[in-house]
């Protein structure tokens, strides 16, 4: 297999979740709302890879406790994050959401009791100092973040816990893992429109349907499967550094067609985020790659 394969799977994969927020809000303003629509397109994506599932059920059935994490932790970084580039500013919530060095960081010491350098503290303490302008400086002492500031920041959270659990569980196939993450956004979804925290859209035309049922099958599962497969074929460090343009996309993307923009306080906010990510993807261990988690 040639070397450049995995690199230009993974930047597209990247690509396209940092383009992600058009066909979401382009859905979302064809009358699904963000709970609704993470129910449709994730249940669309679990039934679909249900034989594989089922088909690697003797391996994943020893390690219930590790699909079982990734159920809940996969599954609400991917809600969180769905919901949050919905309803927020998708630069904002992308940015927040891009605090991963320090969960990946403070994750790795405490759980898989790994060695932190200085040079990765450093990222530490930018990413929060960058967090702190974003999200208003002092000024936002005086009073809480807004709630989709919070949900983007949980999102990353669980996104970061969740990959520390992928890492742990190498045994499991990728497949089986990412089917787990699937049905946990679909259930947690359906827990919430259960509990009428938002409800189930009433008049949708058939072609807004279509449409949810093209962005789970032919977006979300590429880049759900992409990112996954280009990482698992490639260095950590490389793969990290790869992952970056995700950000970079979505910033560029929704300044130039979404007109959005940031302060000057934002924008330095946003870069010490970045330099952060840069860091952390540098000193990132170049481990092999497991051959047990190239089974998709």
């Amino acid at each position: 297999m040639s070397s450049r394969l995995p690199v230009i799977v993974l930047l597209g994969a990247s690509i396209l979740w940092g383009l992600s927020w058009l066909p979401l809000k382009t859905i979302n303003g064809m009358g699904i709302d963000g709970i609704a629509l993470t129910l449709g397109a994730y249940g669309i994506l679990a039934l679909t890879l249900t034989p594989l599932l089922l088909k690697q059920a003797s391996i994943w059935r020893e390690h219930k406790k590790a699909m079982g994490l990734i159920f809940v932790l996969g599954g609400g970084a991917n809600l969180a994050f769905t919901y949050a580039l919905i309803n927020g500013e998708v630069i904002r919530v992308m940015v927040l959401f891009y605090l991963l060095p320090v969960w990946g960081v403070l994750g790795g010491k405490f759980f898989l009791k790994e060695e932190i350098d200085r040079w990765r503290w450093l990222g530490v303490g930018l990413a929060i100092s960058g967090a702190f302008l974003i999200l208003g400086g002092f000024d936002a002492l005086g009073g809480a973040p807004s709630w989709i500031d919070l949900i983007a920041l949980f999102s990353g959270l669980f996104f970061a816990m969740n990959n520390l659990v992928f890492r742990a569980a190498q045994a499991v196939p990728v497949a089986s893992k990412i089917t787990a993450m699937f049905y946990g956004c679909f259930t947690l979804a359906a827990i919430l429109i259960a509990g009428n925290v938002e409800p189930i859209p009433g008049h949708v035309s058939t072609d807004t349907w279509f449409a949810l049922a093209l962005y789970a099958l032919i977006w979300l599962l590429a880049a759900n499967i992409g990112s996954q497969w280009g990482v698992t074929h490639m260095e950590a460090g490389r793969s990290s550094i790869i992952i970056i343009m995700e950000l970079i996309t979505a910033v560029i993307s929704a300044t130039i067609i979404a007109g959005e923009t940031m302060s000057p306080v934002e924008i330095l906010g946003g870069l010490l985020i970045l330099t952060a990510a840069f860091i952390e993807a540098l000193r990132t261990k170049d481990d092999d790659v497991p051959a047990v988690e190239t089974t998709i």
